[in-house]
């Protein structure tokens, strides 16, 4: 890789633009970078490293940060542009970070994306040909070139001193962060990390069948019925990779076997027993509670018949009572008529009690004539408050118009604060209205224009789809292409070949058409003593006819795919010409940013009709507000006149209603204590004349049943009531003469009966003794069946346990076996297992192997930079308890004795690291594909060497020009502005930081 051009533009110190021409600096070889402090010589390396990998090194990448300067102009862009060869190829590559920019239109920042080209020049048609805008594509093609990761490019191209040096003094494990970041081997890492995971996975997978083992095992000490834990069990520790546990546990799942085998026989002999012993006992039961049960129906007939003897007479005290009722059924009419009179004459005595208890003390004795003349003189009292209740109506009428007019007088107060207020704003309602119709034609005439601007970019965005999809389609047409004329070319060789082949051939065939006698086509001869004869796998004209036919196909197919190739390549000319270079996500988000404006200003626009339509609302509501304002002034004069008439004749009415009321508060309610006097009296004329009549009812009803009594045979009527029975007594009373009756005759039945008497004479049934020896017997039977039911299931339980565990031990094989081997390994790689001799890491070992390199690489250069006093030499010792291998020592010649690097002096530790970064860009370089390195920076350190060994270490990166390298120094140290003549001097001022060109035939 070497620089040739660098431009930078309001990029970090530098407010405006600055050049820096690599090539003439690189034309010394060597070259100083300086300045003063904070003018920005770093600042240089950041934005080479930017142009390359769109990031600045280290942390002044952080949050936070922006590359953009704080010198320049808020119009001037930020834009770093370089220039280079890499790979063979002349590459320019400009990028620009995201920044802030005012807005074109009105105030404000808006924030631009970050953009970036990469470009090729093209030295046939000498001019640069675009290549790519996609931040992705281009990393990935700079990636390639350079074979190097952003922190392997600052370590190698821009060599940081004060980290080597700090390398030198720093332990393995920090040595080891170093290398594992420049070399990439988070692979070996990896492969350290995931054998573990996968010994850790297995060790879990062992211990796992292990736990099933045991849990199988205690289900087998459960089914055989043992007492003890299965854990109490002598069974060997489970450790991963050792067959012992399952060993021991199918031992003991056998003898279970046996074991359970032994109690199912004894069990089904003692089931058979037991049923043998319930059956005697279950038939002598039976027979026993037969006996017990007639001996009990002969005592409960012999006990009921003796209770119906005795029950007799009450039975024909019930067919006494019986005949008398029915005899009273004959007076039952009159007592119900006489019974009713007397309930009708009670009730009109309560009647006329409860009326006379309503009327006046002078009225209570009153009769009913009286009571009914009172009645007719109130009724016409009643009818002269007609005229009464008009007036009264009508002042309430008054009394709501007033009301009413009340209400009008608010609601017209109401309508003219609303209206004031309202007409108060009417003027900046006006305006607002006015503003969103003038911003609605702003925002379709902007619709407009970029509707004009949306057209020829989805037209360039369609143009640029096709452009890609033609360049694939003209990949494959190329293919094609590619294809049909080898097919072409392979089809003419062949007829060539066959063609040669029968024209070697061509006598014999000749010859295959000669006839005796017949002139020969040749010579001419009629004889032919010696024809020629055919070869084995002679070519005749058939063959070559088909191979000819073949290739004329072939090229016809060559000659269709030519120009199907020249017709895509012009399509993709002509789609190339439409949409140009840009990429079709830049141009699908320009289209998308247009469509969205034109969306938002269509938005806009479209609110023209509703703001017109507003205004015109709110301008009707001036012309209505303006009207009711003067409705309501109107109003309120013509209501005064209204409320004084209505005064005087409320006034009138109050008076003839005073007299009306005679006390009362209205005359509705004088009426209706009228009126209730007048019903009072009414009720009770009514009840006298009620009682009246009742009682001559009464009387009547008296006398129709002392004479229904004497007819019926009864002395009084109050013994014919007596006798009386309705029709459900006298149905019960005949329902328990008839029970009786069939009673008797069922015990009559039963005492008759020889089984039930010869029973009865027999000594009392055993049946609570003979009834608990069956239940002892059938006790005794389920339980013998219980156990032959439990013995069945463990022998099953038992073998179907014993086949899982042969189960989980035929699987658990090879999982043992997978761990052995997982764990050997992940005990190498990590360094702890005997086989590692070392006890080093695999990535330690990878490391160990680079740091050796980069040890031989940067001898080479220190014992010239030492005067061949100093070899740097790689340790694998290990320090203390820690795994080592990436030891580092240097080796003192003028000694002999090899010593740590941490303990060479300020000047030596800068010539080690010089040369041990030098050497560590050798191999980084080898590393990432041999990528050749024209530009290295070396970045400060040279401040603590004396004069001699300054000029060791100049000599040392002078010899580098040998290789065509160029090499930048960064330093403050004054005295290399005298021996290095090129300089790259950083000026600081107050409007930003500039570069001058000192040397090499330019200066400025």
């Amino acid at each position: 890789m070497r620089l040739h051009r660098l431009r930078v533009t309001a990029f970090g110190p530098f407010g405006s633009t600055e050049e820096v021409d690599f090539d003439a600096l690189s034309a010394a070889g060597l070259f100083l970078l300086h300045g003063p402090t904070g003018a920005g010589k770093t600042s240089v390396l950041d934005a080479v490293c930017y142009a390359l990998y769109g990031a600045v090194p280290g942390a002044r990448q952080g949050p936070g940060t922006t590359l953009r300067s704080d010198h320049a102009a808020s119009g001037t862009v930020t834009e770093v542009l370089l220039e280079l060869t890499v790979g063979g190829r002349r590459l320019e590559i400009r990028r620009t970070p995201p920044q802030h920019r005012p807005k074109k239109r009105g105030g404000g920042y808006i924030t631009e994306r970050a953009t970036s080209e990469l470009r090729e020049y093209d030295a046939e048609l000498g001019e640069w040909q675009g290549l790519s805008r996609s931040h992705q594509e281009i990393g990935e093609e700079i990636g390639q070139l350079l074979g190097m990761s952003r922190e392997q490019f600052c370590q190698v191209v821009l060599l940081p001193q004060g980290e080597f040096a700090k390398f030198l003094r720093s332990d393995a494990e920090a040595r080891g962060k170093l290398l594992g970041r420049l070399f990439d081997t988070r692979r070996f890492a990896a492969v350290e990390e995931h054998l573990s995971e996968l010994r850790k996975a297995a060790e879990r997978e062992v211990k796992s069948g292990d736990e099933r083992l045991l849990a199988v095992a205690q289900r087998i000490a459960q089914a055989a019925g043992a007492s003890a834990d299965v854990r109490d069990w002598p069974l060997p520790a489970a450790k991963p990779g050792e067959p012992g546990l399952a060993e021991a546990v199918l031992q003991w799942a056998a003898v279970a076997r046996s074991g359970a085998r032994e109690r199912l026989d004894i069990a089904e002999i003692a089931v058979r027993a037991a049923e043998s012993r319930a059956a005697a006992a279950r038939r002598t039961a039976e027979q026993a509670r037969e006996l017990a049960a007639l001996q009990q129906r002969y005592a409960e007939a012999r006990l009921r018949a003796e209770e119906l003897a005795a029950a007799r007479p009450e039975q024909d005290a019930l067919r006494g009572r019986l005949e008398v009722a029915r005899k009273a059924e004959r007076v039952s009419p009159a007592l119900s008529l006489r019974d009713q009179a007397e309930r009708d004459h009670r009730t009109a005595a309560a009647a006329r009690e409860r009326s006379r208890a309503q009327l006046p003390p002078a009225l209570a004795d009153a009769g009913a004539e009286q009571l009914a003349a009172l009645e007719r003189k109130m009724r016409y009292d009643l009818g002269a408050l007609d005229s009464a209740r008009r007036a009264e109506r009508r002042s309430a009428e008054i009394d709501a118009e007033r009301a009413a007019l009340e209400r009008q007088a608010r609601a017209d107060e109401d309508v003219l604060a609303e209206s004031a207020g309202w007409l108060a704003d009417w003027e900046r309602t006006r305006l607002a209205h006015q503003g969103r119709i003038d911003a609605a034609h702003e925002a379709a005439a902007r619709a407009e224009h970029l509707a004009g601007q949306l057209e020829p970019a989805v037209h360039r965005l369609e143009a640029a789809r096709e452009r890609d999809a033609l360049a694939a389609r003209l990949a494959a047409a190329d293919e094609q292409l590619r294809a049909t004329r080898d097919r072409a070319n392979a089809a003419h060789e062949r007829w060539l070949a066959l063609r040669e082949e029968r024209l070697r051939g061509i006598a014999a065939e000749l010859a295959a058409g000669l006839r005796d006698g017949e002139a020969c086509t040749v010579c001419g001869s009629p004889e032919h003593p010696a024809p020629a004869r055919a070869a084995t796998g002679q070519v005749d004209r058939a063959t070559e006819e088909a191979a000819q036919q073949a290739y004329q196909r072939a090229d016809e197919a060559r000659g269709h795919a030519e120009r199907a190739v020249a017709l895509v390549r012009e399509q993709h000319a002509a789609a190339k010409a439409a949409a140009g270079t840009a990429d079709v996500a830049e141009l699908a988000d320009s289209v998308q940013e247009l469509r969205r404006r034109h969306a938002e200003a269509h938005g806009v626009a479209g609110g023209l009709h509703a703001a017109r339509e507003a205004l015109v609302t709110d301008e009707r509501e001036h012309e209505r507000r303006l009207a009711d304002q003067r409705t309501a002034q109107q109003n309120t004069a013509a209501r005064t006149a209204r409320r004084e008439a209505l005064d005087q004749e409320q006034a009138a009415l109050t008076q003839e209603l005073s007299q009306a009321r005679a006390g009362a508060a209205s005359v509705d309610e004088q009426a209706v204590l009228l009126e209730r006097r007048t019903a009072i009296l009414a009720e009770a004329v009514e009840t006298v004349r009620a009682v009246e009549a009742c009682a001559e009812r009464l009387k009547d009803a008296d006398g129709r049943l002392s004479e229904a009594a004497f007819r019926a045979g009864f002395e009084t009527p109050a013994a014919a009531s007596a006798a009386l029975i309705d029709e459900r007594g006298q149905r019960e009373i005949q329902q328990r003469i008839d029970a009786w009756q069939r009673q008797e005759a069922a015990v009559a039945d039963r005492l008759a009966e020889p089984e039930t008497v010869a029973a009865g004479k027999l000594p009392t049934a055993r049946t609570e003794e003979l009834e608990a020896a069956y239940a002892k017997a059938e006790r005794v039977l389920r339980e013998a069946t219980s156990a032959l039911a439990a013995a069945r299931v463990r022998c099953e339980d038992l073998r179907a346990l014993s086949g899982q565990a042969v189960r989980e031990t035929s699987a658990l094989g090879p999982v043992r076996e997978r761990y052995n081997r997982v764990a050997r390994l992940a005990g190498l790689t990590a360094g702890t297992s005997a086989d590692n001799v070392r006890k080093m890491r695999l990535e330690s070992y990878v490391l160990a192997a680079r740091l050796e390199q980069v040890a031989a690489a940067a001898t080479a250069r220190l014992q010239h930079m030492s005067g061949g006093r100093y070899t740097l030499v790689h340790s694998a010792d290990r320090t203390g308890t820690k795994r080592s291998g990436l030891g580092l020592h240097v080796v003192d010649a003028w000694t002999g004795r090899e010593r740590d690097t941490a303990t060479l002096s300020g000047g030596e530790t800068f010539f080690a690291s010089l040369a041990l970064a030098l050497g560590l860009a050798d191999v980084v370089t080898d590393e990432a594909g041999g990528t050749r390195l024209d530009t290295l920076f070396i970045d400060e350190g040279f401040g603590s060497l004396d004069e001699q060994t300054l000029d060791e270490v100049l000599d040392v990166l002078d010899s580098l020009r040998e290789r065509d390298r160029s090499v930048g120094i960064v330093s403050h140290v004054g005295d290399l502005r005298r021996r290095i003549p090129v300089q790259l001097e950083v000026v600081k001022a107050r409007t930003g930081s500039s570069v001058r060109l000192r040397g090499a035939g330019a200066e400025g």
